[in-house]
């Protein structure tokens, strides 16, 4: 990809209940990561986000999780390697073919929240994955954390035949090896939006961040996760659109 590309995990809401600014932040953005049902959405949610997508003209991916309403999808689940295989494939498949319905199509996969750290954590739990997207369709990429080495995810990409987009987050604070810092801890979520803009074009730019331990951190990322929870998010991201266009333009 030559450009860093936008993504936003959206379609959230559930039933009655409403989470996000969707129609807002998807003017702004290029990717979007549309839940599947089983930490957030339903069948009326997804066909709803899927035309708003579609209309706008953005990639829709599949935003796989671990079977956790209750939780978000934030809590770690034991599953063994099939088990997370299946409930991938049924999460990608209902999407698949409410975007087909619609004549468009799944075209990247990004796991959610708990599955998304666990399977960064466990290099069997990543396998696992990137064994159930090639199964399912090889030619989707995978979405997945920039780290300060991409060479241990990015084998198993080549392993296996898929392709890795690497993510950074605008909003998230970093440890020195990259990994992001444990909501629990203070800090681990940047609610300014300044801070928000800036970190973003440090990324886009390729520059070096500042990890939590003082260290210079660089991340080699393909794409960059923005949020649309609020008006100051939204408006976050707008300004980050912007600025990424004035760098291409430029």
């Amino acid at each position: 990809m030559s450009r860093l590309l936008l993504n936003c995990d959206i379609g959230e809401s559930f039933g009655n209940w409403t989470m996000g600014l969707d129609v807002e932040v998807m003017t702004f953005i290029d990717c979007a990561n549309i839940a599947c049902g089983f930490h957030a959405g339903d069948p009326s949610i997804m066909r709803k986000t899927v035309s708003l997508a579609l209309s706008h003209g953005v990639q829709i991916g599949a935003h796989p999780a671990y079977q956790d309403l209750v939780g978000f999808g934030r809590r770690s689940m034991a599953y063994t390697a099939q088990e997370l295989q299946d409930i991938l494939h049924y999460q990608i498949g209902a999407l698949d073919g409410i975007c087909r319905a619609q004549g468009g199509k799944v075209s990247y996969v990004k796991p959610h929240g708990a599955m998304y750290n666990d399977m960064m954590a466990n290099p069997a739990q990543l396998r696992a994955v990137i064994q159930a997207v090639a199964a399912y369709d090889r030619t989707l990429p995978l979405m997945l954390m920039a780290t300060r080495d991409n060479s241990a995810a990015q084998q198993l990409g080549d392993e296996y035949g898929v392709t890795l987009w690497f993510e950074a987050f605008a909003d998230r604070a970093y440890d020195s090896a990259g990994m992001l810092v444990s909501r629990q801890q203070p800090g681990a979520v940047h609610h300014d939006p300044e801070k928000i803009i800036e970190q973003a074009l440090i990324i886009a730019h390729g520059d070096y961040l500042t990890a939590n331990d003082g260290s210079a951190l660089h991340l080699q990322a393909d794409t960059l996760c923005v949020h649309g929870d609020n008006a100051s998010s939204v408006a976050a991201v707008r300004r980050i659109r912007e600025a990424l266009n004035q760098q291409s333009a430029s």
